[in-house]
């Protein structure tokens, strides 16, 4: 893979990390929660409508986790635009490690908390995250 193309995948990778904070956030609200709830839902596989985001914690976790993968996509997509071509292995590494991290400690929780398919869309989220990244870009 080339530098340019790898630019341009860090973008991706940033977009697939931070679309899942607006999601969250809408959670912290009973107005807006549908989103997160359905999402949830989701990745506790079978949909089964038993997941809620009616208590305090579960909204005030859903704005944490907004908040962090916002955060998140945004550096990554600054990595991409502002840093990169300064240092494209170290912001590769970076991103990469970061991603591995995520689904290392998120899948391994999801599990314990027996929520096993929740790791399984891991593996899809990670794919499409990590995409060409999992290898240097050629000079």
């Amino acid at each position: 893979m080339s530098h340019s193309f790898h630019r341009f995948w860090l973008k991706i990778t940033a977009i697939v990390v931070g679309i899942f904070g607006p999601v969250f956030t809408l959670g912290t609200r009973a107005a807006t929660a549908e989103p997160a709830r359905f999402t949830l839902d989701l990745l506790s596989w079978p949909l089964d409508g038993r997941t809620t985001f009616t208590h305090p914690d579960t909204q005030f976790l859903a704005a944490l986790t907004g908040g962090f993968l916002v955060g998140w996509g945004v550096m990554i997509w600054l990595l991409a635009t502002s840093v990169y071509d300064h240092a494209p292995e170290a912001v590769r590494r970076a991103v990469l490690l970061g991603v591995l991290s995520w689904f290392v400690l998120d899948s391994a929780g999801s599990i314990a908390s027996g929520n096993a398919s929740n790791a399984v869309f891991n593996v899809a989220v990670l794919l499409l995250a990590v995409g060409p990244l999992w290898r240097p870009a050629r000079a």
